[in-house]
C-alpha cells in the first residue's frame, strides 16, 4: 500500500545533488527545489534508500524523507551526517 513520502536533501556536490534530483525525479514529484513529493510502496522507499546511499557522501551530505501518512507518521528516515533533531521540551520552566 502505497504512502505519501516527502523527500528532502542537502547535498554539498553539484554533480551528486544533479544525480539525486533525476533519481527521485523518477519516483516523485520535485515541488521545492530540495524537495520532493511521492506516493510510495514500502519496497519502493527502501529501494530508493539503497540507491540514495550509493549516490551521497555520508560526510557532507544529508537527505530526509518523511512518512506523511499511515502508520509511520512521524518517523524519519536519514541518510547521511546532519544530525537528528533534538525533540521539544514537553515542558518550559520560567
Amino acid at each position: 500500500m502505497s504512502r505519501l513520502w516527502i523527500i528532502s536533501y542537502d547535498i554539498a556536490d553539484d554533480r551528486r545533488r544533479r544525480l539525486l534530483a533525476n533519481l527521485l525525479g523518477t519516483h516523485a514529484e520535485r515541488v521545492q527545489e530540495s524537495l520532493f513529493e511521492g506516493w510510495l510502496a514500502p519496497a519502493e522507499v527502501q529501494r530508493i534508500e539503497r540507491e540514495i546511499a550509493g549516490l551521497i557522501d555520508p560526510n557532507c551530505d544529508t537527505v530526509r524523507l518523511y512518512p506523511i501518512s499511515g502508520p509511520e507518521t512521524g518517523r524519519r528516515n536519514t541518510l547521511g551526517a546532519m544530525p537528528a533533531s533534538t525533540p521539544a521540551p514537553a515542558f518550559w520552566v520560567c
